[in-house]
């Protein structure tokens, strides 16, 4: 089904959901292509390749709200959908908070986004194959200590997505993406270690090429090799981008807006004051074109935006969507998030720290004897007090210089200081994902070993 008959069919759904006794009504329309070609020791392992579509109804009648969805796009199926969420709303409880936006909040970002490349689309099947096989090849043949590999995928995604409510909007967008990933595994003796890298972009053009793909992950399986435990100290640590990009996500829930109205959160109540060293800022932006937490509106139908998170460690603004917004007296940030059914969510656009001046080779270059992180286990993150204890691999910094793996250890601290102590900043930030981060360093946590 094209765009505009599915754009019509969502204002169609609308219109019904009037005329059956809903005050107000929105629906999500979602469709997508999927494929997935698995290779493992230079053989082909499994192709997938799959679709789907579905629409999702949310009416309310009064402040009282019924949700339902359904893939069956028939006159009969979407009776349905609609018969299912009037009666589901006829037995809620009523919510003083619950509603749409107010008509002035809706719209769209003007211009192309970039976020669909017909590339991804018209690829034929065993080119796909053959970038995995490529990328996998190129590890295994890295060093003879890569022995083993846990395999190579290529997956991409083309989608359409379609949203309107009883307010008068109406949009839609398609989306595109496609992924390389490769999962070496090194042996030294005893020693044998994984690891992994992966490129991913809108676009098959804009994927780094495989081999490269390659020679990355099994340089990063080779320095695993060998690591030891060392002693229990408090010493600086340096995240690698990939692991700060999950102390991002610590700071994602933190500033969320259903933990800040619960009270559920180290950050609740802190808008205005100094919750990070001076030189971290944090921005969610959902309108930088070709990355991959971009979109024209968001599941509200509320324009993206820009939104300044943390402005040089001053916390300026919590992410909001319709509803939490009404509970804090606030206005949203235009970061609703939802499947098909339900009430909205809040999620992030592009959600990152900003590149500091430093090279992540000077940051090291500073470390007499620190952790530099490369992966993290576990969820021993507490939102609510900050305490924070994760399992943890990495490389010892000795001198300035990288200079034996490290594993099975723990970094333990509190994410109140770990802000407060984010004494650099890498020049590194790139967008593998829709959170990303730089290179980055605390000046002090505990590594907990033997």
């Amino acid at each position: 089904m094209n765009d505009c008959r599915l754009q019509d069919l969502a204002q169609g759904v609308v219109q019904r959901a009037l005329a059956a006794g809903a005050t107000d009504a929105e629906c999500t329309i979602a469709e997508g292509n999927e494929f997935s070609a698995n290779v493992r020791m230079r053989e082909v392992e499994s192709i997938k390749e799959a679709g789907s579509r579905g629409a999702g109804l949310r009416i309310l009648i009064g402040r009282k709200t019924g949700s339902s969805y359904t893939s069956d796009f028939s006159p009969e199926g979407i009776a349905l959908l609609l018969k299912s969420a009037i009666e589901l709303a006829e037995v809620t409880t009523e919510d003083p908070h619950a509603g749409l936006p107010e008509p002035e909040e809706l719209g769209s970002v003007a211009g192309d986004l970039r976020l669909y490349s017909p590339d991804v689309e018209n690829l034929e099947t065993p080119v796909r194959i053959e970038t995995a096989r490529r990328a996998e090849a190129a590890a295994l043949d890295a060093d003879p200590r890569i022995f083993n590999s846990e395999g190579a995928s290529f997956d991409s995604n083309v989608g359409r997505h379609v949203f309107a409510n009883s307010r008068g909007f109406a949009g839609q967008y398609r989306t595109s993406y496609c992924s390389v990933s490769v999962a070496p595994v090194a042996r030294d003796g005893e020693s044998m270690e994984r690891d992994y890298w992966f490129t991913i972009a809108r676009g098959f053009d804009a994927l780094e090429p495989p081999e490269q793909v390659g020679r990355i992950a099994a340089q990063r399986a080779l320095r695993r090799l060998n690591p030891v435990k060392v002693e229990t100290q408090r010493v600086p640590v340096v995240f690698e981008p990939g692991a700060a990009r999950t102390l991002l996500g610590n700071l994602f829930e933190a500033v969320h807006g259903t933990s800040i109205y619960r009270q559920e959160s180290f950050l609740a109540g802190k808008l205005g004051d100094k919750v990070a060293n001076e030189n971290v800022t944090v921005v969610d932006d959902g309108t930088l074109p070709g990355l991959f937490g971009a979109q024209p509106f968001d599941d509200e139908g509320v324009p993206s935006r820009r939104t300044v998170v943390i402005d040089r460690g001053v916390l300026k603004s919590y992410l909001l969507n319709t509803y939490a917004a009404r509970k804090l007296g606030m206005k949203t940030t235009g970061n609703a998030s939802r499947g098909l059914a339900g009430n909205a969510g809040i999620g992030h656009g592009n959600f990152f720290v900003e590149a500091g001046v430093q090279s992540p080779e000077s940051i090291v270059a500073g470390v007499a004897n620190g952790f530099y992180v490369t992966e993290l286990m576990g969820f021993g993150v507490n939102i609510v007090t900050g305490d924070y204890s994760r399992g943890a691999a990495g490389l010892w910094i000795r001198n300035g210089e990288l200079a034996f793996a490290v594993s099975e250890v723990t970094i333990a601290g509190n994410l109140k200081d770990m802000l407060l102590g984010l004494e650099a900043v890498g020049a590194d930030l790139e967008f593998r994902g829709a959170m990303a981060a730089p290179t980055l360093k605390i000046g002090e946590m505990t590594v907990g070993g033997k």
